[in-house]
């Protein structure tokens, strides 16, 4: 179990209905791809760092840490929409205000989504969200593949970190020559034994008389009518200020 999963596990949100927290992700979410980036964005991002950390008890670092991937290709896309390309005469790359502009609405607009997607990743757990979706109406074919892909992904994970460990202790790492051919190697192995796992699962599963239906046991919760309205009233403030504040800009 990797870190956000055992955040997802262990925080004060984990015993709430899964709804409610997809409520309050799902509306920020809507918020921030509906409405003007600016001011849109900061407030969702505020609000549900506000949310996860103090409400959910997740550490800053770890929430932090978590948009860290998704930052990084973000920070190395947006300089590609900032700048400007002219090829009237001769080859001319400049900074553009326009471009300066576009970019910073794209990267407040796509770290605020993901701060609503991880956000809810760090809170609920991968069980109570395929639950949620075949409560949702989700085709039962894309369900099944969630669960499965999420299953073997630890696995897959064990898998590399041991391979990855024996190949260290073989000095397959010592040189800057020899690592590119080891990580060749590493990938090579690791494929081939997660297809002939995979295979193993399927004939297991049909073995079983499996039909296309992998039930999970998940403990019912009921809605919190006061978190609920909680949650709602989150989002009509965060929605006025965003419209407020556009309109006393415009």
């Amino acid at each position: 179990m990797g870190p956000s999963d055992e955040q997802a596990w262990s925080n004060r949100w984990r015993h709430h209905h899964p709804g409610e927290r997809g409520l309050l992700a799902g509306g920020l979410l809507l918020l921030v791809l509906l409405l003007p980036p600016l001011p849109t964005a900061p407030l969702v991002l505020v609000v549900m760092t506000t949310a996860v950390v103090v409400g959910a008890g997740v550490p800053l670092a770890r929430f932090a840490r978590a948009l860290a991937i998704p930052l990084g290709f973000l920070a190395t896309s947006l300089p590609i929409i900032a700048l400007s390309l002219e090829l009237s005469e001769g080859v001319h790359l400049s900074l553009s205000p326009d471009g300066a502009r576009r970019a910073l609405e794209v990267g407040a607009r796509a770290l605020a989504a993901m701060s609503c997607l991880v956000g809810l990743a760090l809170t609920t757990p991968m069980t109570d969200l395929i639950a949620g979706l075949r409560r949702l109406g989700v085709p039962q074919p894309l369900v099944e593949i969630m669960d499965l892909m999420y299953r073997l992904l630890f696995v897959v994970v064990e898998r590399a970190t041991n391979a990855r460990r024996a190949q260290e202790a073989r000095l397959g790492y010592t040189t800057f020559a020899r690592a590119p051919h080891a990580f060749g190697l590493l990938i090579g192995a690791l494929l081939t034994r997660s297809l002939a796992h995979a295979r193993r699962l399927e004939i297991g599963l049909a073995a079983r008389g499996f039909e296309g239906d992998l039930q999970v046991l998940t403990p019912r919760r009921a809605l919190s009518a006061r978190r609920l309205a909680a949650v709602s009233a989150t989002l009509i403030v965060v929605g006025g200020v965003a419209l407020a504040s556009l309109g006393m800009s415009s």
